[in-house]
């Protein structure tokens, strides 16, 4: 584990030490100044608590519950067994819950998601495929347990148990890829994906929310996205407001937000704006960022024991 760590922490570092003038003739390499400017609409990030749970040491993915105020969820990378952890806004332990009859060969990220009826639910993404071979991947749904006083004291050891799972498989249209953003749209309840790549421009796809279905879906190619940083679609982790109007995505150091203009109500529209970058701070390896329930804040983790849990604002 720690040894996976170091060897994507140090890649990152190389590529992005590499001088503009080499990567130039790379596609998608972004030029644009205005895109490296930072966010002013959120405040300076915090450091608002820790994660404590020993068990959690590659916080790879991260969501806020829809229906539990200050609730946190993340899993670890590969290597971990099929755990999900809840924890409150200081990173204290409030549960864990390993997902029956499903394996973490790579889960990437995890979502939240509340439906019309008012139920919540969370998303995993079995999507990270680092040697580029593996054609299927999984995206897995649970109804999100409740937290208690009772679930606070559940651990590895005595962890609680999600029978009940529904999956989508998919593959993509174009080729195999490794993936670390899994996004989950509000309104229509569209998923997602976001490909991790160092050659150029992030992929994006788009899946159908069709659990249950035995048919394996194809992955719909929706326009690719460039980050401001070199390599400019090495991301590692997003999110969409629950309001469905804004999205972040993040790479190992830094946040982006792209906005939806007042005038268009279509999300799809969002991957024609241009991302700005927003501050979270010292974070060493940092793979997971999510919203909170209300909007109002960005949430990020880091990969490694006792990580940080910091917190940027909205200003209004």
């Amino acid at each position: 584990m720690l040894m996976k760590t170091i060897a994507k922490i140090s890649c990152f570092v190389i590529l992005t030490a590499v001088p503009v003038c080499v990567l130039s003739s790379c596609t998608g390499v972004s030029t644009n100044p205005n895109l490296s400017a930072s966010n002013s609409a959120y405040e300076s990030p915090k450091v608002i608590g820790k994660i404590k749970s020993p068990a959690i040491d590659e916080s790879s993915g991260l969501a806020a519950s829809r229906c539990q105020q200050n609730i946190l969820w993340t899993h670890n990378d590969s290597g971990d067994d099929a755990y999900i952890y809840a924890l409150d806004l200081e990173g204290t332990n409030k549960g864990t819950w390993r997902i029956a009859n499903i394996e973490n060969v790579d889960w990437e990220d995890i979502a939240a998601y509340k439906d019309k009826t008012g139920k919540c639910f969370l998303y995993i993404g079995e999507i990270g495929d680092n040697k580029l071979k593996r054609r299927e991947h999984f995206v897995y749904r649970v109804a999100e347990p409740t937290i208690s006083d009772t679930t606070a004291l559940a651990t590895r050891k005595n962890s609680l148990a999600i029978e009940a799972v529904e999956t989508v498989r998919f593959v993509y249209p174009d080729f195999d890829q490794d993936a670390e953003t899994l996004m989950v749209e509000p309104k229509s309840g569209d998923i997602y994906v976001v490909t991790k790549r160092v050659s150029g421009p992030a992929g994006v796809y788009r899946l159908k929310p069709d659990f249950g279905e035995a048919q394996i879906q194809r992955a719909e190619k929706m326009p690719e996205i460039s980050v401001p940083s070199i390599p400019n679609g090495f991301v590692t982790g997003g999110d969409i407001s629950p309001d469905g109007r804004r999205m972040v995505i993040c790479d190992y150091s830094q946040a982006y937000e792209w906005s939806l203009p007042e005038t268009v109500s279509q999300f799809d529209e969002i991957w024609k704006q241009e991302p700005t970058r927003i501050d979270l701070g010292k974070r060493s390896g940092g793979e997971s960022v999510c919203y909170s329930a209300s909007g109002s804040s960005i949430f990020a983790t880091s990969e490694g024991r006792n990580s940080p849990v910091i917190e940027a604002k909205r200003k209004n």
